[in-house]
């Protein structure tokens, strides 16, 4: 007992308050999660090793073998003890038939025996507290390691093997296949713990009754070869299972990742259609494997039913007679090998099949490329300069298969520079030397949940004044006297807390805070305001003006700083200089970046030493795998007051107290209307008379003559309660899965319909949580411990009622047990199920912390810090472990309580016979003894299952919390919009006010404007002025008050769709899904192929999916990551040409984007949309300067409303400050522009002229 004594205090600290993490004990050094990966880690190195030795494939549970296969082992001995007993129990009732008052040798030897049997319970109670306890360790064990060693995987994936993984199967990996090592330890010793205990009752049997016994064990023999077929059933469904719930995780982590751009589009029907296909494919497999588990399940019923019949049949017909103790013995005898041979040992086989699958799954992915770092890394001696070296470089990203799409990123030759260097992107031929240490800024900024402070570190000492220093080369002083904690402020998931230039800034500061000797800069100033200049000025060329810095932008107003420009062209160097040797060389460098479609130039600090160089160019980033809410926790302008507060992660909710019945209710009724459930009820019922009649039957037959119709009627009843077990089981079964189902279905549609400031505010680890391991709890486990329970409690019942027809005073201690039984379960569920909540929320920071890694692995990589977040990970398993250990430790002791006031009740009615013996007849005592030791494990085994049953509701808890979200307004409403509206697209704001949610503070505040039709607006401001907030206001993201007018339809009294689905967006980040292309453009198939074609001609991507190799009908990669972030908006650009709406919105939507590309949007929205209302919001002021008006945003208010020409004639404007920030060439420039269109137009609005 001594594995789980120690736990007591707890119990009466649970029962007394809810439990916290805090109240959980540290997990053991042994079971840490970097000591158990480590170990597994160098078994399978070796393994892999000998492998290539031997010209095989590797096999990890060769490995896994070798790392726990001796301790487990032992444990199978520890089991083994379950045939003892009923031999003395034989011995007993033997007494009783042959009971002679005056013999008083027999009554001693009779006392031994009941000494016997109530030792061997005590055993037995005893070693399986031990076996469960260790065997269920060396499970959680392989599952810590296991998951170690994903995740040490998933750091150092190459590009390609990227290509072949997802975000969702890896979760899926770490949440369902790890778990498979949990279920097969504990049952794996029972392979060959059933036969050999089959073996030895065999002998028993044939000493007790003769050959006759053989015809039972026929049927034992028949069941085992059909068990195993089942078992590969379950191995071969299990397998396509995995691919479907790997597939609904992926597409639920897009869709959260998405979520503001399916909202913002109206897109929630057909993603709410693909996943409910996917869910109804894996449902359908999942609900074949249920019925498997309910015949499985009624086999171990029946089987005891029919072997006791069959040998009994067999024996009479021999000519024999029955007597009381030949029945019990075999009775008992058979029952003590019933649970292991018809539950345990198909059990062991089921998890057996299943967990090669896992196995081979996990291996498969441990077995992907790595990225391999030739020494192409040098470290710096002294007084030698840093550099990198770069001759006749040759890369592919994809040499054998170019057309291979997954595997293929369409990079552009600059970025494929910087990965090269970083050493992300493998050389082929030629000279690639870096000396000294790289350090590298992302283009799309990547932040990960923690503080701000921690994101800048990133693992390096705090160093008070050159973090000053770096915050105010940052431009991130100002920020952080805003936020409410300073740099202390905790970043949500994705960075939601902080506005799109906020991030960039972070990520910006990460890289300059290292103290590195090369800087790679993946143009960090693109998705910056217009402090850029500033920032380029005090950082790139001030706080780093003597490193070597390799710089990529695409804004020319930077070039003239370079040392050096490199001009590449598809992947081949067309020149190479200074600014003004360029200028003189007649490389018109300058339009290159806007004529053809690949060229694209980019510079590089060259070998000979160079201070600093600087590149321009336009990229794809690995790291673009989010979406990231830009600007919806943003700062606002001047320092008076937050705008918006940032909001730390909430806590995750979990629930206190008791599951309530209504819980059960909802959870049934989800798969089964009432009439079903009483129906399932009265089944049950039949089922259970059947079962009870055919014991009763056996207990009388030794008293009535043989007849044939005696035998007939046993048979029929046999059969009978066989018939029933059948169909109740799959009934059941039927209706839980439904249950399943419907409640995925109910969350899922739950969570399309809240309000998006759900998820800024909690992390996707939290939501994929409930969507891969509640509702795997809900699929499969659950299920088999709900129908597994309502069997035995009605077995229970049933035996209750014999026993008492026979010996009515049997009741005396049932009743003062089942009343110690239901307060012991109550005292250990009070603390159990805050154990198994805490087990559930410890889970999510796992799967957070992985996701947020995937999202940053080029940076985590550059800097070096795989370590770190190695560290981390294990921190987050472990105190997952602490609370999954506590968990199997509450239950053993839990069961040790049960199975010692079993004992001591088998140990009473023993001795009580003995005592009682003269007015016994020995068919009574059989009974009651047999009864006494099958009731006491049934009682004990039911009220577990209870148990069990209640700490995995918690799971259903979960998952009913979040079909129970706060909605959003109606999808359609009683009022429609007549079909062609708006068809002006006059945009009215009547004094509103907005703010994310009901307590949150107000964004943007008493806003009146009128937007007029066809009239092309620009919005500016700061960071965080509002400018994302008026565009979430317009799309009703979350409710504004007063007024918006679309061509005099008040928005509000519409339905969302009606309104979402009239307005185009061309989103900040672009989104795209994995799936076709055609589904990408088109997911409601409204439109021909016609159509499409000409959508993607008028944004010139038709070659580039022409190339394809299915064309329109290609899958693309998760979030499209085989896409240039340029060509991603070029989608998004096609989108809302398809849509053909009165109204487009542009978010800061060509930030990330080469001039060429940007040029080609503002082209095609000048034709394509000359009709509609067209709002801007701009970070870069040359995209917006020949708007027809201007809109100035500052502090959620309109600071100024103008044409740009009015505006900048006044030098207090806003505008007129915001655009001599840029510097002096870019302002002139823009001022001319503006007093060009000016000039030409006399004031008129025309659209027509092509920037200058």
């Amino acid at each position: 007992t001594r594995p789980v004594d120690w736990v007591t205090p707890l119990f009466s600290i649970g029962n007394k308050r809810r439990l916290e993490e805090d109240d959980m004990y540290q997990v053991l050094p042994d079971d840490a999660s970097q000591v158990l990966g480590e170990e597994l880690q160098r078994h399978w190195d070796k393994e892999v090793r000998m492998a290539a030795k031997e010209l095989r494939i590797p096999k990890l549970t060769k490995a896994i073998v070798k790392c726990y296969g001796k301790p487990y082992a032992v444990l199978g001995i520890f089991s083994f003890t379950v045939v003892i007993q009923p031999v003395f129990l034989g011995k007993l009732i033997q007494y009783f038939e042959k009971y002679d008052p005056d013999n008083m040798d027999a009554l001693y030897e009779a006392l031994g025996y009941a000494a016997g049997i109530s030792l061997s319970t005590v055993a037995l109670t005893v070693l399986q507290i031990h076996y469960y306890y260790h065997v269920l360790r060396t499970g959680m064990k392989i599952r810590v390691a296991i998951c170690h060693m994903i995740y040490k995987k998933a750091l150092c994936l190459s590009s390609a093997a990227m290509g072949k993984t997802t975000t969702g199967q890896i979760v899926n990996l770490l949440s369902n296949d790890v778990n498979m090592f949990n279920e097969v330890t504990t049952n794996l010793h029972y392979l060959w713990i059933a036969p050999l205990q089959a073996v030895v009752v065999i002998i028993l049997l044939w000493y007790e009754i003769g050959p006759s016994c053989l015809a039972g064990v026929a049927v034992l023999v028949f069941l085992m070869p059909l068990q195993t077929m089942f078992g590969k059933l379950f191995g071969s469904l299990r397998s396509k299972t995995a691919v479907l719930t790997d597939n609904r995780i992926r597409t639920m982590n897009e869709v959260v990742s998405g979520i503001r751009v399916i909202k913002m589009y109206a897109w929630e029907k057909p993603f709410s259609a693909l996943v409910n296909e996917v869910r109804r494919e894996e449902i359908s497999k999942i609900m074949s494997s249920s019925y498997l588990r309910g015949l499985n399940m009624v086999s171990f019923f029946a089987a005891s039913k029919i072997i006791v019949f069959i040998t009994f049949t067999v024996y009479v017909l021999l000519g024999n007679t029955i007597s009381a103790s030949r029945v019990f013995v075999a009775v008992s005898l058979y029952g003590a090998i019933k649970i292991t041979v018809t539950l345990f040992f198909p059990q062991a086989i089921e998890k057996v099949f299943e967990t090669i699958i896992s196995i081979g799954r996990i291996k498969n992915f441990l077995l992907l490329d790595e990225i391999e770092r030739p020494n192409m890394r040098f470290t710096l001696e002294d007084n030698q300069d840093a550099s990198v070296e770069i001759k006749d470089l040759i890369c592919y990203w994809d040499k054998v298969n170019i057309l291979q799409l997954t595997c293929l990123p369409s990079r552009l030759p600059q970025s494929s520079l910087l990965s090269a260097i970083l050493g992300e992107l493998p050389h082929n031929k030629g000279v690639l030397r870096v000396k000294g240490q790289l350090t590298y800024a992302s283009q799309q900024p990547w932040v990960f949940p923690g503080t701000i402070r921690s994101n800048i570190l990133f693992g390096k000492e705090l160093h008070p004044q050159k973090y000053e220093k770096v915050l105010r080369a940052c431009a991130l002083k100002r920020d952080m006297e805003l936020l409410p904690d300073g740099d202390l402020t905790v970043i949500g998931d994705r960075g939601a807390t902080l506005s799109g230039g906020q991030k960039a800034r972070v990520n910006l500061a990460r890289a300059v805070y290292q103290d590195a000797d090369i800087y790679l800069l993946d143009d960090p100033l693109s998705a910056v305001d217009a402090e850029a200049l500033g920032l380029h000025q005090q950082c790139i060329c001030g706080i780093l003006k003597n490193k070597p810095r390799i710089l990529v932008t695409h804004q020319l107003q930077y070039l003239q700083a370079a040392d050096q420009i490199l001009v590449l062209k598809e992947g081949h160097m067309v020149a190479r200089g200074t600014y003004s040797e360029l200028q003189h060389s007649g490389v018109d460098f300058t339009s290159l970046l806007k004529r053809d479609e690949e060229e694209e130039p980019q510079t590089n600090n060259n070998h000979s030493v160079v201070k600093h160089a600087f590149s321009q160019n336009s990229i794809s980033s690995r790291n673009s795998v989010v979406s990231h809410t830009t600007s919806m926790h943003s700062i606002k302008d001047g320092a008076e007051q937050l705008l918006e507060p940032v909001q730390t992660v909430a806590e995750e909710s979990r629930s206190e107290g008791n599951i309530s019945a209504s819980l059960y209710f909802k959870y049934l009724n989800a798969g089964a209307s009432i009439l079903v459930m009483l129906g399932t009820i009265l089944l049950s019922l039949i089922a259970e008379v059947a079962y009870v009649l055919q014991d009763w039957w056996l207990e009388a037959w030794e008293n009535r003559v043989k007849t044939d119709k005696s035998v007939s009627l046993c048979s029929g009843l046999t059969l009978a309660s066989v018939i029933f077990g059948f169909a109740r089981s799959l009934v059941m079964f039927n209706v839980l899965v439904k249950a399943a189902q419907s409640l995925h279905n109910r969350m899922f549609n739950s969570i399309l319909r809240t309000p998006v400031r759900f998820f800024d505010v909690n992390p996707i680890g939290r939501i994929l949580n409930r969507f891969s391991k509640d509702i795997s709890q809900l699929d499969s486990m659950l299920p088999n411990t709900f129908v597994d329970f309502s069997q035995s409690i009605l077995q229970n019942i049933g035996v209750v009622v014999v026993a008492a027809s026979v010996m009515p005073w049997i009741l005396i201690p049932v009743v003062p047990l089942l009343i110690i039984f239901l307060f012991l379960r109550r005292y250990f569920l009070q603390t159990s199920r805050d154990v198994k909540r805490l087990e559930s929320t410890t889970r999510s920071p796992v799967f957070s912390h992985l996701s947020s890694s995937l999202q940053g692995l080029w940076t985590i990589r550059a800097f070096g810090a795989e370590e770190r977040f190695q560290n981390t990970f294990d921190a987050h398993q472990d105190l997952h472990s602490e609370s999954w250990f506590l968990f199997l430790v509450t239950s053993r002791w839990f069961a040790l309580r049960l199975d010692g006031i079993c004992a001591a009740f088998v140990t009473v009615t023993a001795f009580g016979c003995l005592f009682l013996r003269d007015g016994l007849e020995a068919g009574a005592v059989g009974l009651v003894l047999s009864y006494a030791v099958t009731l006491l494990g049934n009682f004990q085994w039911t009220i577990r299952q209870s148990a069990e049953m209640e700490n995995m509701m918690t799971s259903v808890e979960r998952v009913v919390e979040y079909t129970e979200l706060e909605s959003e307004a109606p999808w359609e409403t009683q009022k429609r919009p007549p079909p062609e509206w708006p068809s002006q697209g006059l945009i009215t704001f009547d004094r509103v006010n907005f703010s994310y949610s009901s307590d949150g503070p107000v964004v943007l505040k008493d806003m009146k404007a009128v937007f007029r039709p066809k009239e092309k607006v620009g919005i500016v401001g700061r960071t965080g002025a509002g400018k994302s907030s008026l565009v979430s206001a317009l799309f009703r993201l979350a409710e504004p008050e007063g007024r918006i007018y679309i061509d005099g339809v008040l928005t509000s009294e519409i339905g969302l769709h009606d309104l979402r689905q009239k307005m185009s967006i061309i989103p900040q980040d672009p989104v795209l899904f994995t799936g076709t292309m055609r589904k990408n453009l088109d997911p409601f198939s409204q439109h021909t192929d016609e159509d499409l074609w000409n959508a993607l001609q008028e944004v010139q991507l038709k070659s580039v999916v022409e190339e394809l190799p299915n064309k329109m009908e290609t899958v693309l990669a998760e979030s499209g990551s085989n896409f240039s972030v340029g060509q991603r908006q070029l989608v998004c650009l096609a989108r809302a040409v398809l849509r053909k709406n009165r109204i487009l919105i542009i978010d800061e939507a060509t930030a990330n984007v080469d001039p060429r590309t940007d040029e080609l949007i503002q082209k095609t929205i000048r034709d394509k949309f000359r009709e509609c209302t067209v709002l801007t919001i701009a970070h870069r002021l040359n995209t917006i300067i020949d708007s027809d008006r201007i809109l100035v945003l500052g502090a959620g208010m309109i600071q100024e409303f103008d044409e740009p020409y009015v505006l900048l004639q006044n030098q207090e404007s806003a505008l007129y400050r915001i655009v001599q920030q840029t510097g002096k060439p870019e302002a002139a420039s823009l001022v001319c522009v503006c007093v060009f269109i000016y000039n030409t137009c006399n004031g008129k609005s025309h659209f027509t002229i092509v920037r200058t």
